[in-house]
């Protein structure tokens, strides 16, 4: 990649806007023309520029096993976010990308797999989830915990629902604080761990939420003998040139944008926490 790509979006459309909750949109962006279509990793971030607003780090929402478009689900928290919330089909943005490490969907072939995600932490987790169901062979048991604030604040709501069918994972969802519609369990993501029966040696771990989140279920998955190095998880910070070169994402001696922003427990268990 030459200094000029580095810096210099691609530029593409939205061809569609799904409203996930209240706060979030899904934007399909189109992929032809993008050069990396299809060949990024799960969990790998782009920079998308929202010309005269600014530039921001998103995840990849969707697998690169359907490069049909590029996914971004986005909460809108600020400036950058908040005017794109405005954009419709046939607006365009910028794209920088894809940055970052992956998770580690090789390593984890052949094992049991938990994912563990808290509201807008659920779509990087989908990019690996559906990698996953459509290599569903290579993969033990797939267990998928999902927590949100209140039912209306669940994000991939349809897809949610066809999970809860399939015979291909196990889905459980808890919210916070529940409304006539909901049925299910109402309390933290972590009472889904409490007494889950697992083969901790042949388990890999995947989690992504609020840092609060994170703290706990972690705490959960080493209480359930889950290795260390089996745990996996994001860090959230604002990665803000994506290439290791601006320092801002820096937490001791790691770049989240380069060094991450996927690690395991054992690798980040001693940085400074903040």
């Amino acid at each position: 990649m030459s200094a000029r790509s580095l810096y210099e979006p691609q530029l593409t459309k939205i061809e569609r806007v799904e409203r996930e909750t209240p706060d979030t949109h899904t934007f399909f962006l189109n992929a032809e023309g993008i050069e990396w279509r299809g060949a990024w990793k799960p969990g790998q971030f782009v920079e998308l520029s929202v010309f005269g607003a600014g530039e921001a780090p998103f995840c990849l929402a969707q697998s690169p096993t359907r490069p049909d478009f590029i996914e971004v689900t986005v909460r809108r928290t600020g400036a950058v976010t908040n005017r794109l919330h405005t954009y419709g089909p046939g607006d365009v943005v910028g794209l920088r990308g894809p940055y970052g490490n992956c998770f580690p969907f090789e390593r984890a072939r052949g094992k049991d797999l938990i994912f563990v995600g808290g509201g807008i932490g659920l779509p990087p987790l989908r990019s690996l989830i559906n990698y996953v169901l459509d290599h569903r062979s290579d993969y033990g048991a797939v267990h998928v915990l999902y927590g949100a604030r209140t039912p209306s604040d669940r994000v991939y709501k349809n897809e949610l629902a066809a999970w809860a069918k399939s015979d291909r994972l196990t889905l459980r969802e808890t919210v916070d604080k529940a409304d006539d519609t909901w049925t299910g369990p109402v309390g933290v993501v972590t009472n889904l761990l409490q007494g889950m029966a697992v083969d901790e040696g042949n388990t890999v771990a995947f989690t992504c939420g609020p840092p609060i989140m994170l703290k706990f279920v972690v705490a959960e998955l080493m209480a359930l003998k889950i290795p260390d190095r089996n745990i996996v998880t994001t860090l959230e910070r604002y990665m803000k040139c994506g290439v290791g070169k601006c320092g801002h994402c820096c937490i001791g001696h790691k770049y989240v944008c380069t060094d991450g922003p996927v690690y395991n427990f054992e690798q980040i268990r001693y940085l400074p926490e903040r």
